[in-house]
């Protein structure tokens, strides 16, 4: 199996827009990798890109993507959701709408039930934008917990919160890989999940130390809502993870590509994402 990180920031973008502090004026300096686009992972082998933040079409050319067949959900959220519109930029031609020609290879977008009930809520009052792009042929809707072809199964594990979230766990010639990008606490304890390859994991605070070197205690709401680096740690001894990558980096944690970079030396096998990066199993 093939993947590639297509994004590894978080709900903010890397430079944040107007921003000037180290990591955002080096980012617009440096470019990639230290800038970073909006979380999504994609499947070079079934064609297959989870979540669309809205600069996932930044994304895919800085990545060399050459086709996109398939469109996974995890959840709802804007910064996962709101580049939907590259549903249209990879299939619609306008001269041949206006011809009376439709896309021969619609995307097919997949969610389990709870989250395409979301995702099919996000529109304008003329309507869902899902059922708009159906409309003009360009995608068709697969509700599903699973997604397999010949050679990959994917599982989609609902996140054990009232949200509607899904973690994607990946199967192949005997590998296995865990895609859980975002609000995937507390994670689910399913036997699928034991004993994975790797672990991709976002939701994830890094350090105590953060932007312009705030401190955030223990008892801070966020250690609340998303993992501590201790936590991701004891996730791997539980699960038995051979590896873990970190993404979703956000641009409150105040880190440069370099700082993390650093950081990685302080682990065994803990590896912070960055846009571009390849992985393979």
């Amino acid at each position: 199996m093939k993947f590639i990180i297509t994004g590894s920031g978080g709900c903010i973008a890397i430079p944040k827009p107007l921003c000037q502090c180290e990591v955002c004026v080096e980012a617009r300096v440096n470019g990639y990798p230290y800038a970073r686009c909006g979380c999504s992972l994609y499947s070079e082998d079934i064609s297959l890109l989870i979540d669309t933040p809205e600069d996932i079409s930044i994304a895919l050319n800085n990545a060399g993507i050459k086709s996109v067949d398939a469109i996974a959900y995890s959840h709802w959220d804007p910064d996962h959701t709101a580049g939907m519109r590259v549903m249209e930029q990879l299939r619609l031609d306008w001269l041949d709408y206006h011809d009376g020609l439709t896309p021969e290879n619609p995307i097919v977008i997949y969610a389990n039930g709870n989250v395409m009930r979301d995702i099919n809520g996000i529109g304008s009052r003329l309507g869902s934008y899902l059922d708009y792009y159906a409309s003009l042929h360009l995608i068709t809707r697969q509700e599903t917990d699973v997604i397999a072809s010949d050679t990959i199964k994917i599982t989609l594990l609902p996140v054990p919160i009232e949200k509607a979230v899904s973690v994607f766990v990946f199967e192949s010639n005997g590998k296995k890989l865990v895609y859980a990008p975002c609000d995937c606490k507390p994670f689910p304890n399913e036997e699928l999940i034991y004993g994975a390859d790797i672990l991709i994991i976002g939701n994830t605070i890094v350090g105590n130390t953060l932007r312009n070197g705030r401190a955030i205690a223990n008892d801070h709401p966020l250690k609340l809502e998303l993992y501590a680096m201790e936590d991701v740690l004891e996730m791997k001894k539980k699960y038995a993870f051979d590896r873990v990558i970190i993404t979703h980096l956000e641009e409150t944690w105040g880190k440069s590509y370099g700082d993390y970079i650093n950081l990685e030396k302080e682990y065994d096998n803990v590896n912070f994402a960055h846009d571009g990066m390849i992985i393979t199993l």
